[in-house]
């Protein structure tokens, strides 16, 4: 824990958190028990009170404490821990209030012993000693400079302690938080197979619709381009051009519909979704896949969309002459590896590209490591969990 300084704004906030939040601890608290004799009316204000506490939580140290549900029956754990806290915020408010106050209160009168006499109060006298003796105010200022160093310590001290017991007793418990975790884990899995899914139906519907009016449209160019010979040259030239452009689009087509998600990756799993991959690759690529059973269709996915992106990535940026991809499946993981001989020098936050792999490993709880020193070579390892 970093000490703050006497003078830094973070040593006057955790000592107004403390301050205040005895006044709003004692007021919460004895409505609490006032309210005890009405509880359809306190459990509609407890809610309330739990709010005004992560508030000023939130307002005085940044601390963020999760919200639970809203207490709905005495039988909610909830409903228990917001009461605890509200009946138990007093005296631990109490005790660092006390604490922090006397601490920035002995630091103001030891500092201030060195003030001419006619500033102080009337001096108190004892048989042993004078408080106007020197050595006194030597004594009270040395004094002053300690407790000034200690108050921050205690004021940061006495707030942490304080959102301790507000994140165990106001935010969710253990189990709530690994219930909401798994709720959260089956949504994020229906979201990316509801999206696989789409991106199937996109393909399926660009394959049986567009494709096939293209590839009709430029066979229909075609025979015109090889029969209508005696057309004039203008006439011609626009009906070749028109062809070729029909070609081109096909091929642009049927590459984008071949990223989105292969036939064959559904049909005959990864090594042929991937053999297909490396065979289109401008450079050699050496291929080994090693999987016993195949994985979900989902990660089937997410890994061939890595090779392929890798791939493309190379060929665009990495002028490399040779690359390696191994994809191997041991127990319930799969690895995947992809090695260039290029220049190197790339970065997850150089482009999309990469941080397209990234966003794709890290939805379905993947990792991604990356090693491209400038020179090369360059290493993509991903570890992936199969179902």
């Amino acid at each position: 824990m970093k000490v703050p300084r006497p003078w830094s704004a973070r040593a006057w906030l955790d000592t107004a958190h403390v301050m205040i939040g005895l006044p709003v601890a004692v007021l919460l608290g004895g409505l609490t028990l006032v309210l005890a004799v009405w509880p359809p009316l306190l459990m509609r204000s407890v809610p309330r009170f739990t709010r005004v506490q992560r508030s000023r939580f939130e307002a005085f140290l940044g601390a963020h404490i999760p919200p639970v549900r809203s207490p709905s029956s005495w039988r909610s754990p909830a409903t228990w821990r917001q009461i605890s806290y509200h009946l138990l915020s007093p005296f631990v408010g109490f005790a660092a209030a006390v604490l922090v106050a006397v601490a920035w209160g002995g630091a103001i009168v030891g500092l201030l012993s060195f003030l001419p006499q006619k500033l102080q109060p009337p001096p108190m006298e004892f048989e042993e000693f004078d408080l106007r003796d020197s050595r006194v105010v030597a004594i009270y200022i040395a004094i002053g400079l300690v407790l000034l160093l200690l108050a921050p310590v205690l004021a940061r001290g006495m707030a942490a302690l304080d959102l301790s017991v507000a994140r165990t007793l106001l935010g969710p418990s253990r189990s709530e938080l690994g219930q909401r975790i798994e709720t959260l884990t089956e949504s994020r899995a229906g979201v990316i197979d509801a999206a696989d899914a789409e991106r199937r139906r996109i393909e399926r519907d660009l394959h049986d619709g567009a494709q096939q009016r293209l590839v009709s449209l430029a066979m229909n160019l075609g025979l015109a381009r090889a029969t209508l010979t005696d057309l004039p040259e203008p006439a011609r030239e626009a009906i070749a051009q028109a062809h070729e452009e029909a070609k081109q689009a096909l091929k642009e087509l049927r590459d984008f519909v071949r990223g989105l998600h292969p036939a064959v990756l559904n049909d005959q799993g990864l090594d042929a979704a991937l053999s297909g991959v490396a065979a289109r690759a401008p450079f050699p690529v050496k291929l080994h896949v090693d999987i016993e059973r195949r994985a979900t269709p989902t990660i089937e996915a997410v890994a061939f969309f890595i090779v392929s992106e890798a791939l493309t990535n190379i060929a665009k940026h990495a002028a490399a002459t040779k690359a390696e991809v191994s994809v191997r499946r041991e127990r319930e993981r799969l690895y995947v590896l992809v090695y260039d001989d290029g220049c190197g020098g790339a970065r997850l936050d150089g482009g999309t590209g990469l941080r397209g792999l990234a966003q794709r490993i890290d939805a379905v709880d993947g990792s991604l490591r990356l090693s491209s020193p400038l020179g090369g070579p360059t290493t993509i390892e991903v570890d992936l969990p199969c179902e």
